[in-house]
């Protein structure tokens, strides 16, 4: 698969495929060990959802995952760079602890006193028969990560250890 560039479409309720605006692309020659990516969104609320959408392609192929098991997840961070961060690394961990991967993410950030996310993820088991199976990403790294807003869109780059 080419991962240097990825833009996907927004998901039906049957498959976990997408077709949006919100897109992600790869980069190469980041970091040596470890997979890097820069997400573009023109809301806050799809900026996470793409970040998370890259981070479940690079664990696995999207298309092979039914979403079949779900997870609500309530995060609050005193920074979006600490919110996003907590984000994906919680989607590591239940891919570590519970033996999940995820094709879809519907995220809602809010900005108070601090930042909350409320997010459902939806996927499945870790079937290695049923599923093409890609990077196991151990954790997500402050190396570059940043998050920002731009002029009418959202960016985000995340750096993957892989």
């Amino acid at each position: 698969m080419d991962r240097n560039h990825v833009t996907k479409e927004l998901y039906n309720d049957n498959e976990c495929s997408l077709s949006m605006k919100p897109s992600f692309r790869f980069l190469p020659n980041i970091a040596i060990a470890d997979v890097a990516f820069e997400a573009r969104a023109p809301t806050l609320n799809e900026l996470f959802e793409i970040a998370a959408q890259a981070a479940f392609e690079v664990m696995a192929k999207t298309s092979t995952i039914k979403p079949t098991i779900t997870k609500e997840l309530s995060l609050t961070a005193s920074t979006l760079e600490n919110l996003l961060y907590d984000f994906l690394s919680e989607i590591i961990f239940l891919k570590d602890t519970e033996s999940l991967v995820f094709c879809e993410a519907k995220v809602a950030v809010k900005e108070g006193k601090d930042f909350t996310l409320k997010a459902t993820l939806k996927g499945d088991a870790i079937d290695h028969e049923r599923q093409e199976l890609g990077n196991d990403v151990k954790a997500v790294t402050m190396h570059m990560f940043e998050v920002k807003k731009e002029k009418d869109a959202w960016k985000a780059r995340v750096v993957l250890d892989i």
